[in-house]
C-alpha cells in the first residue's frame, strides 16, 4: 500500500526559493570577481532547508553548499592563488558549517518539543495553553474530545469566550492569586461546542519569561460532571433519609411534645379564667386582669414557638446555612426532650460558654444532631446502673485548632468498646436490639456538610462522650 506524504504549499515555496538562491549564489560567486564573501549567503539556503528537511537532508544540502563554494573558488581562482579570495572562501565555509550545526541543534530541540507535545496528546485530560491575552496557542487532542472543537478552530481564539467560562470567584481575584503563586486550582463551568455545560476540575500553571514577566498559562481540565451529578443525587438521598429520621425521632418524642404544647395551653386557660375573675370584681381589677392577659400572650407565644420548631423539624426542605449561635440551637432543642429527661430521672448538667463563636449552618439540621446525640445518650443509660447523668457543654475551640465552636454530650451509660469506635458512625451499625443504626450516621453526614467533625470517646468512668466541632465561617462568608 503506497504511503502518500502531503506536501504543504509553504514547504514547496521554500524549496523552490532555496534552489533559485543556490543557483544565483553559485553563478555570482563563480563568474564575478566581487571583493566580498558571496558564498556566505549559502547560510540562507541552509536556513530555508532546515524548515522542511530532516537531519540527513539538511546535511546533504550543507555538503552541496560546501562543494559549490569550493567549485566556484577553483573556477574563478584556480589558475592563480589569491590570498584574499582564499580567506573569503574560508569565511564562507565557516559560515556554512556554523549555520548547519545551529540548524541541526534547532531541529533536535524542535523534535523534542514535538515529542513532548505528542505525549500531551496521549492524556485523557483537556490541556491547552493561552497567552497573556487569553488567546489559545496550543490545544491537545484531549481538549478536542472534551469540548468538540478541533485544534485549528480553537487556536487563536479567546479561551474564556470560546468555552463561555463561568468562574467560582471574580476573575480579577483569581488572576491575582495566579500571579502571586504561579498556580491555581478549582472548579469551572465550561460549555462544549454542542452547548452542553461541563463541570471541570481546572489546574492552572503560569509560565514566565527570563525577566519574570507572565507570558503563558497552561490549563489542565478534568471532566467531573458525572461525579458532581452523582454527589448531588447522594446528597438528595441523604436529605430524604435525614427527613425520615427526624420524623421517626419526633414520633418517639410524642409524649414530650404533647407535654410541651399542653403546658403553655393549660396556662393560657388558667390565666384566661383568672383574668375573667379579676374583671368580674366590683370594681374590676384592671391591673391584675392586664397581668393575666400578658401571661396568656406569653404562654400562647411559647406554644406557638414549640409548634414552629416541630414543623421545622418535620418538614422536608433544602438546607439553608446562616450565622447561628450554637448555644441558642442547643437551648431551643432541649425544650423538645425535657419530658424524656424527666421521665428517665436524668440529672442534666448544662455548661454553655458565652464566648462560643457563631457558626454557619442550618438550624434544623443542627437541632437534629443535638436530638440524635441526646436520645442516643438516654438510650445508652436506660440499662445502666447507678445515677443517670447527662452533661451538655459548649466551648470555643483552641486557636491552634481553628477557634471554632465545640459541642460535647457526655453520658454515664454503658459506653462502648474502644475497638468499635470507628464503627459507631457507620450506617446501620447499632448496639441496640431495636435500633436502626442511622442516628449517628446521619449526624456525621450533617456535621461534615457543615465542614465539621464528629467523634466519640470512652470515658474514664462509665459512659461515653460525643464531640462535635464546627469551624467558624471564613470572613467573606459571614
Amino acid at each position: 500500500m503506497p504511503i502518500h506524504v502531503p506536501v504543504h504549499a509553504g514547504s514547496t515555496a521554500k524549496g523552490v526559493a532555496a534552489i533559485l538562491l543556490t543557483i544565483a549564489i553559485f553563478v555570482i560567486d563563480a563568474l564575478t570577481s566581487l571583493g566580498i564573501a558571496i558564498a556566505v549567503l549559502y547560510a540562507l539556503v541552509i536556513i530555508l532547508g532546515a524548515a522542511s528537511l530532516d537531519r540527513r537532508g539538511l546535511i546533504v544540502v550543507s555538503v552541496l553548499c560546501v562543494v559549490f563554494t569550493l567549485v566556484a573558488f577553483l573556477f574563478g581562482h584556480g589558475d592563480s592563488f589569491d590570498t584574499d579570495a582564499a580567506i573569503r572562501c574560508a569565511i564562507s565555509l565557516c559560515a556554512i558549517v556554523v549555520t548547519t550545526l545551529l540548524s541541526l541543534r534547532n531541529q533536535e530541540a524542535t523534535l523534542q518539543l514535538k515529542d513532548q507535545a505528542a505525549l500531551l496528546d496521549l492524556t485523557h485530560d483537556a490541556i491547552f495553553v493561552r497567552d497573556a491575552g487569553d488567546t489559545i496557542t496550543y490545544w491537545n487532542r484531549g481538549a478536542e474530545r472534551l469540548y468538540g472543537w478541533p485544534a485549528e478552530d480553537a487556536v487563536g481564539r479567546k479561551a474564556t469566550e470560546l468555552l463561555k467560562t463561568r468562574f467560582p470567584l471574580e476573575l480579577a481575584g483569581l488572576q491575582a492569586d495566579l500571579l502571586e503563586t504561579g498556580r491555581w486550582e478549582g472548579e469551572l463551568i465550561h460549555t462544549r461546542r454542542d452547548g452542553f455545560e461541563l463541570t471541570v476540575l481546572s489546574r492552572w500553571s503560569l509560565h514566565r519569561d527570563p525577566h519574570g514577566r507572565p507570558v503563558a498559562t497552561m490549563e489542565i481540565n478534568s471532566d467531573i460532571t458525572e461525579r458532581r451529578e452523582a454527589e448531588s443525587a447522594l446528597h438528595r438521598a441523604q436529605a430524604e433519609l435525614s427527613h425520615v429520621s427526624r420524623v421517626t425521632t419526633l414520633g418517639e418524642l410524642a409524649a414530650s411534645i404533647a407535654h410541651e404544647t399542653n403546658q403553655p395551653l393549660a396556662a393560657v386557660v388558667t390565666n384566661g379564667d383568672a383574668g375573667l375573675r379579676w374583671l368580674s370584681r366590683e370594681p374590676p381589677n384592671i391591673d391584675a386582669a392586664r397581668m393575666s392577659l400578658e401571661k396568656m400572650i406569653g404562654n400562647a407565644r411559647r406554644a406557638s414557638d414549640v409548634i414552629a420548631r416541630l414543623r421545622a423539624l418535620a418538614r422536608r426542605s433544602e438546607a439553608e446555612h446562616l450565622p447561628l449561635d450554637l448555644n441558642d440551637v442547643v437551648d431551643d432543642t432541649l425544650l423538645l426532650v425535657q419530658r424524656e429527661l424527666a421521665e428517665r430521672r436524668v440529672d442534666l448538667n448544662l455548661s454553655f460558654d458565652p464566648s462560643v463563636p457563631e457558626v454557619l449552618g442550618d438550624r434544623v439540621q443542627l437541632q437534629q444532631v443535638v436530638i440524635n446525640l441526646v436520645m442516643n445518650a438516654l438510650q445508652a443509660m436506660d440499662n445502666a446502673g447507678g445515677q443517670r447523668r447527662l452533661r451538655i457543654a459548649t466551648r470555643r475551640e483552641t486557636p491552634e485548632n481553628g477557634g471554632g465552636a465545640v459541642l460535647e454530650v457526655t453520658d454515664s451509660g454503658m459506653g462502648f468498646d474502644t475497638d468499635k469506635a470507628g464503627k459507631l458512625f457507620a450506617a446501620f451499625y447499632t448496639t441496640k436490639p431495636d435500633g436502626m443504626g442511622m442516628g449517628l450516621s446521619i449526624s456525621r453526614s450533617i456535621v461534615e456538610a457543615h465542614r465539621g467533625q464528629i467523634s466519640a470517646s470512652a470515658n474514664e468512668g462509665p459512659g461515653a462522650t460525643f464531640t462535635v466541632r464546627i469551624p467558624s465561617p471564613p470572613a467573606g462568608d459571614q
